[in-house]
């Protein structure tokens, strides 16, 4: 029997109503409504009763249609659901990509792709979101009332959504810009100490864009939105968690005539660019917790004279957490420098604090190299009262290096000789073509000595500077050439004896452009590896600087990281100096030129003289001329084995005075004993208590100081499963 909504009581007009409103024809499911099979008998009921809408008996009556008239339903009594995407059934042509063979997709098929289960991602991340955007306004307003700077930080942590965090940071700036100065300086406070800890520095970066991309909108309500955004802008750079490229990038995507635009260029020239903008932004808002910049440092000085007196490096460091201002450490870095500059005595003490706060994470490696390049600009002023102020900062900035806690190379370079300026850009461009003229010529004459006088007149005062692009220069120019020229790059890098930061500076600048590079010289990472494995064979670079270079690049897959890796490796390889030092045919000298069979004579002849009666110094002027530092673990070798053999002291006096001369270093000295312990057994053969003499002589070389206290009998990270011998074979014939 037919109905219609006259025979409806009211409750169940409006139960049919909202069913026809809330339903979809893409839904699945509309309105699930048991009814009674066809061939079962009807049970009576109320006339007044409504059948279900799915019901395929029911018609609409009069003038009314039902919303659900156009779909199709299925005539069999059960209530399966229509195929997904709407197509299929009787009459149609079927799905686009429906088969004739009536196959049907398999939901355990690892390439099976639902749509209910994206929708249902889409939606639990959109309730996600939806939830941490109601908390974050919590916790903004809270800390507003309370300014608890820890329970914001744990709230925020305990949420576990760091992907969101970026609205976090906009709410919290957008919310404060329509407050007092009160709640705007909280608010950079509180950034400040998330940043790193809670929320990271990417999100930050990208809620900072939001907040410039949304300027339009801020600007309704608040009419000085775009001064105020651009002053948390420059205070996020000034506190050093936004990177100044923030500006430019940030520029480079906002259209024209948006008010992001304007909050940019405010930033920038209206408080970046101006003087002593650091502490005028810093004190925008009246400072952390009312306290001024002159309080600030008269604290810093207060807390830094009492350590001195006292010693106690845990009391100093809680007194600076309880400053509470991570932005302006860099203040506590200048002033203990500059206190151990003027007191001698106090100086151990301070750098002491300086590398303990390091260490700990309590001042951050930005801040410290901050503080350092402060006195670096100030060094000329403080000259007049502090006569040798340069010579005692390059002492604290080298202490400091050599100790880790300071990144040297992120310093300006510091120059020694007085009234000298800073090199300018037109000096630079100048020195670059004739360090490429002097190069090319070189590589046509081969004349070490005509570039060395050249140098000396184009850089007549040495700059770290002019040195360090000259090694680039070098480098950049033999690549792209033949290998005589590359040997020849590397004998003159070794000829130079240009200062080692130098070369270092070098080296960062060659790796740093290495993608360019990569451009027109395909193996440019084979090649940089090369070239920094041969400077430390060549001892222009240490094992220290290497790894140096490579703190330089952290990435992982950073070209820089692949370039040190590489060179590491080549030099923990068996025989790595001599195979090293063949990479280009070892044609760039005539020394270097030699065999290694020819060097191993020329080394026992000269212990042979010397243990006939000849003097040392002369011993130790023959193997400087040989002129391969790389290989003088093959006199410490010979030397013990003749110690062993003739049990004659004169030997030992020889390797003593060849390590005070520097002429022997530590690592060719381990390098010599591994290579004795590797054969005492054949020694044995024909000295009895070889092993017992060798055993001796380690000891006495740790008392010496030649050899590390660690150092083993057997030598650490030696592969002694190839001969010496054959392996030194190869390396002749140029393999």
């Amino acid at each position: 029997m037919d109905f219609s909504e006259k025979y409806m009581s009211n409750e169940h007009q409006e139960q049919y109503r909202s069913a026809s409103e809330s339903a979809d024809p893409s839904s699945l499911s509309p309105l699930m409504i048991s009814t009674a099979s066809p061939k079962s008998p009807r049970s009576p009921r109320s006339p007044r009763s409504p059948r279900s809408p799915r019901s395929p008996k029911c018609k609409p009556c009069g003038s009314q249609s039902s919303p659900l008239k156009n779909l199709r339903h299925s005539h069999s009594g059960k209530h399966s659901q229509p195929k997904k995407g709407g197509y299929g059934g009787k009459g149609t042509w079927g799905g686009l990509l429906d088969s004739e063979d009536g196959c049907v997709d398999d939901i355990n098929d690892p390439n099976y792709v639902t749509d209910k289960e994206d929708i249902k991602f889409i939606v639990k991340r959109s309730e996600k979101f939806e939830d941490f955007k109601k908390k974050a306004i919590v916790m903004v307003e809270e800390y507003f009332a309370n300014d608890d700077l820890i329970s914001t930080a744990n709230e925020l942590r305990e949420l576990d959504m760091l992907s969101y965090s970026f609205y976090f940071v906009k709410k919290l700036v957008s919310i404060a810009m329509d407050r007092r100065d009160k709640e705007k300086e909280m608010a950079s406070i509180l950034l400040s100490s998330l940043y790193g800890d809670v929320i990271d520095p990417q999100q930050l970066y990208k809620g900072f864009q939001k907040l410039v991309e949304s300027a339009d909108d801020l600007i309704v309500d608040i009419p000085n939105a775009v001064d105020i955004l651009a002053l948390f802008i420059a205070r996020a750079v000034v506190d050093d968690i936004l990177p100044p490229s923030f500006l430019t990038k940030t520029m480079a995507y906002l259209s024209k005539d948006s008010k992001g635009v304007d909050v940019i260029k405010r930033a920038e020239k209206g408080y970046l660019s101006a003087p002593l903008h650091a502490e005028t932004i810093e004190r925008c808002w009246g400072g952390s917790k009312n306290k001024t910049v002159e309080d600030l440092k008269a604290k810093i000085n207060d807390l830094l004279v009492e350590y001195v007196v006292s010693g106690d490096v845990t009391e100093a460091s809680r007194c600076i957490k309880n400053l509470n201002v991570p932005h302006f450490h860099h203040e506590i870095v200048k002033r203990a420098v500059l206190m151990a500059m003027e007191k001698k005595q106090a100086e151990s003490r301070l750098l002491e604090l300086l590398k303990r706060s390091s260490e700990e994470g309590l001042i951050n490696s930005s801040q410290i190299s901050k503080g350092f390049s402060r006195i670096i600009d100030s060094v000329d002023d403080l000259s007049l009262d502090i006569p040798n102020a340069k010579v005692l900062l390059q002492s604290l900035i080298s202490k400091a290096a050599s100790e880790g806690w300071l990144c040297a190379s992120s310093l300006k370079s510091l120059s020694l000789h007085p009234g000298k300026k800073a090199v300018e850009d037109n000096t630079l461009k100048a020195f670059k073509k004739k360090a490429e003229s002097i190069i090319r010529e070189y590589f046509l004459s081969g004349d070490i000595s005509e570039v060395s006088c050249c140098l000396e007149f184009e850089n007549s005062f040495s700059v770290a500077e002019l040195n360090a692009i000259f090694v680039k220069k070098l480098i950049t120019l033999a690549m792209d050439r033949k290998n005589r020229e590359k040997e020849m790059a590397s004998v003159l890098l070794s000829s130079l004896c240009f200062p080692s930061d130098d070369v270092v500076s070098g080296f960062i600048m060659l790796i740093e452009s290495a993608e360019d590079t990569a451009l027109d010289i395909p193996v440019v990472v084979e090649d940089l590896a090369m070239f920094l494995a041969r400077a430390e064979v060549d001892e222009v670079l240490t094992p220290q600087e290497l790894e140096e270079i490579g703190s330089h690049f952290p990435g992982v897959d950073s070209i820089g990281n692949k370039v040190t890796q590489m060179a590491i490796s080549l030099l923990k390889a068996r025989l790595s100096g001599e195979r090293i030092l063949r990479c280009w045919g070892g044609g760039g000298s005539c020394k270097n030129g030699w065999t290694i069979e020819d060097v191993k004579d020329k080394i026992g002849k000269l212990l042979e003289e010397f243990e006939a009666g000849g003097g040392t110094r002369e011993a130790c002027r023959c193997i400087k001329e040989l002129s391969m530092p790389f290989f003088h673990h093959e006199v410490v070798k010979k030397a013990l084995i003749v110690l062993m053999e003739n049990k004659n002291d004169r030997m030992w006096c020889l390797l003593r005075q060849c390590f005070d001369m520097q002429l022997i270093t530590m690592n060719q000295m381990s390098k010599g004993f591994v290579r004795v312990g590797e054969c005492i057994d054949d020694l044995a053969l024909d000295v009895p208590d070889a092993k017992k003499q060798f055993d001796k002589f380690v000891e006495r070389a740790k008392v010496e100081g030649w050899l590390d206290s660690s150092f083993g009998v057997n030598g650490s990270g030696q592969d002694s499963s190839s001969g010496v011998n054959g392996s030194d074979q190869d390396l002749s014939n140029g393999r």
